[in-house]
């Protein structure tokens, strides 16, 4: 057994069962040993952008690492943007990425490169294999370190001749480590704070949102009228129907002061304190009052669910969920496009149990109160700001999630960065409807441009904030890459494509102008 080969088996033997790969050169012995190994499922992305997206969104919805195959430093380079909205997501991911054979690299080829510096910029655990017979072991130690909670990125470099060379052995894997329960004074503080009967503010991120995290957090909400938030930089939340309301922190700064103003205590679950995105000239960057009380319940790497489950059974005197939003969808509008019609289409007839990964950063802000009451579903979005990853979240998604419809929702700057997660889709015939809101402009970019106190932009400006002339032609570029795509002018078009997209086997585009 060689060292590719034995680095393959110890993943699969780890339960790492996914790899989303872009390979080169220096990993064709990785790729041999995956030929040979059909119980690891191997993705092909078009650009390691992709790559990385797809891993983080098959780690939300699956919980489990895959890994992704990149060739040296500048495939693992092209993989960082998404790599740090996966790193601001808590996911656990391992890259494995090729690397010359040692003895190569004292003639410093082209693609020399130092790749333990580039890894280091998002992963937690940098590790270069030195020996056939030890890549089994720094294997499962990345998975280990991966999945070390609350999940983070975890990077094996392997030498060409590490991985060509004989020696190789499966390495078990040790238990996994588990996430240790809060201080009991970190417990009893966050009781005290709830039987005050001041306004009260619950703020959850990661295990927090979902499951038996978010069933005990709305026990607590239930029992003592807090208020629950998620962060705007939202990596999963489960809502809908029958489930806890919880509110998502407002992306504009004086929209979350005032979302905020009301609370003189704010409770973290696995959160941070919320702040604006990016500073502006003579304003505070901080949503919450100087008198709001801020306590951290429990940290990103603590038990999240023990954490709330401990405080529910303190705070509420029943077991019963004696909470959640009520069945309740919009009409079926008709007529012109408008945003708010294009919400309320989503919202009347999204199935139930769909997986909506949403980066629409302007066209979008209104879905979420048009889809609160809709049947159960989740929803994911862009967890670290950098732009381009709602394609591949959504294609990863519906990986981990092959019986579950995904919903893309996207604008077509942001598209544009990854839109070969398309050709993927296609080629894995998954359940995807992606939905691009093509405004031709960074919008976004306009309002902060008066926001910044910087006036109206002039023609220069708009020259690097529109995304016109020429048009981009998204049933064009769905074509090309095997998606079928339509492009609507109504909202009874769009009615129809949604549904049209719902009900199809495979992936489907749908343009909207605006």
């Amino acid at each position: 057994m060689n060292g590719a080969e034995s680095l393959i088996r110890t993943l699969i033997c780890a339960d790492v069962r996914v790899c989303f790969s872009n390979p080169g050169t220096s990993e064709i012995h990785i790729v041999q040993a995956l030929d040979r190994i059909p119980e690891m499922r191997c993705v092909l992305g078009l650009f390691e952008g992709v790559i990385s997206g797809a891993a983080d969104g098959y780690a939300r919805m699956s919980g489990k690492p895959a890994c992704t195959l990149l060739h040296l430093g500048p495939g693992l380079g092209n993989s960082l943007a998404n790599l740090h909205n996966a790193s601001r997501a808590k996911v656990p991911i391992i890259n494995l990425v090729g690397q010359h054979a040692t003895y190569h690299l004292r003639h410093d080829p082209p693609l020399a490169s130092d790749v333990e510096g580039i890894a280091s910029t998002y992963s937690k655990w940098v590790r270069s294999s030195s020996s056939s017979t030890q890549i089994g072991h720094d294997a499962a130690k990345a998975v280990i370190a991966a999945r070390t909670p609350p999940g983070q990125i975890a990077t094996l470099i392997v030498p060409a001749d590490v991985a060509w060379s004989d020696g190789g052995s499966v390495a078990m894997l040790p238990p996994l480590p588990q996430a240790a329960m809060p201080s009991t004074s970190s417990i009893e503080r966050a009781i005290d704070l709830l039987r005050s009967n001041l306004r009260t503010g619950i703020l959850l991120s990661g295990s927090a949102l979902y499951g038996k995290g978010l069933v005990a957090a709305g026990r607590i909400a239930s029992a003592t009228g807090a208020r629950l938030f998620a962060p705007y930089p939202v990596a999963r939340l489960e809502r809908g129907a029958g489930l806890p309301v919880v509110e998502r922190v407002a992306y504009v700064l004086e929209q979350g002061i005032e979302q905020f103003r009301e609370f003189r205590q704010l409770i973290l679950v696995g959160a941070s304190a919320p702040v604006a995105y990016f500073a502006y000239p003579g304003k505070n960057s901080v949503f919450t009052s100087a008198d709001c009380k801020i306590h951290t319940l429990a940290a990103p790497n603590e038990d999240l669910i023990g954490a709330l489950e401990a405080v529910a059974e303190a705070v509420s005197e029943k077991r019963e969920q004696a909470f959640g939003q009520q069945l309740e969808r919009p009409p079926l509008p008709k007529g012109e496009i408008t945003l708010p019609g294009l919400a309320a289409v989503v919202g009347a007839i999204l199935p139930e149990n769909t997986i909506i990964v949403d980066e629409s950063n302007t066209s979008g802000r209104g879905m979420m109160a048009a889809t609160k009451g809709v049947s159960p579903h989740d929803w994911l979005g862009n967890t670290g700001g950098s732009i381009g990853i709602a394609l591949p979240l959504a294609l990863g998604a519906a990986v981990a999630c092959p019986e579950r419809r995904v919903l893309c929702l996207t604008a077509d700057g942001s598209a544009m960065y990854t839109l070969q997660a398309l050709w993927t889709m296609s080629r894995e015939k998954l359940n995807v409807t992606t939905v691009v809101f093509a405004n031709r402009d960074y919008a976004v970019l306009k309002r902060e441009f008066s926001y910044l106190g910087a006036g109206s932009p002039g023609p220069r400006a708009l020259n690097m904030f529109e995304i016109g002339r020429p048009d981009l032609d998204w049933v064009s570029f769905a074509k090309g890459m095997g998606v079928p795509g339509t492009r609507v002018a109504s909202l009874e078009a769009f009615s129809k494509a949604l549904q049209d997209g719902f009900d199809a086997e495979g992936p489907t585009l749908i343009e909207v102008p605006l």
